[in-house]
């Protein structure tokens, strides 16, 4: 069983470089998520922000420290697995010919998941949660609005149920209607277990409303203000 004292993921010492202009993009990093956090990070735009994020997800690779994983460091034969529990979901999802169910069957088809099968029913249930009706999994992908994709990209998310959500700006270019609508459904996500999340937002409303621990990032420096104090 799991060691509940343990945080989920962790950074520790994480630094990220551009190589080609001899710059840093992200500073030396030490971070811990705790199963039940909600985690903001808001900072100016270029500050570093999805940079952390992205190293984080193990997306890109990093120039020194590392990521672990329940305490035990993530090697790279590790990293499917690790994105299993860990999802990253950007600003602009990626879609697939075909119908929105079309989208949802996706996943299912990659290595990682063959274990598992697409539920229609779960995922009709995930939709319901950000507001849209069951007939929404037989709409064409071509058809969707930028929300409708974004909630799409959520459903596909989260009907594999990661224990972790990284959270790249995801309503940064959707109407109000429609941000509060994913919010909806992360926080549906949330109080299924014990999960946690980290929410890449330039809104501080949407900041305060969707996590209770508020992290800034600056020149690729990440603080957290409240023990700052």
């Amino acid at each position: 069983m799991p060691n509940s004292s343990v945080a989920l993921v962790a950074a520790n010492g994480i630094v990220r470089r551009d190589a080609a202009r001899g710059t840093s993009l992200l500073h030396p990093t030490d971070f811990t998520l705790d199963a039940g956090q909600r985690v903001s990070v808001t900072g100016p735009s270029g500050s570093g922000k999805s940079v952390f994020l992205r190293s984080l997800a193990l997306l890109d690779p990093c120039d020194e420290g590392f990521i672990t994983w329940r305490g035990e460091r993530v090697a790279r034969t590790g990293i499917p697995a690790y994105r299993r529990h860990v999802a990253y979901i950007a600003q602009r999802p990626a879609m697939l010919d075909g119908s929105v169910e079309d989208n949802l069957h996706y996943p299912f088809t990659l290595k990682a998941y063959r274990d598992v099968r697409f539920d229609r029913d779960a995922a009709a249930r995930l939709a319901h949660a950000a507001g849209r009706d069951a007939d929404f999994l037989d709409k064409p992908a071509s058809e969707l609005s930028g929300g409708e994709a974004q909630i799409a990209a959520f459903v596909r998310v989260l009907q594999l149920a990661p224990d972790v959500l990284l959270l790249d700006e995801p309503t940064a270019s959707l109407d109000p209607a429609s941000a509060r609508a994913i919010e909806a459904l992360v926080r549906n996500w949330f109080d299924g277990g014990a999960r946690a999340c980290v929410w890449v937002s330039h809104d501080m409303e949407q900041a305060r409303r969707v996590a209770t621990r508020h992290l800034t990032m600056t020149a690729g420096v990440l603080t957290d203000p409240e023990r700052a104090q």
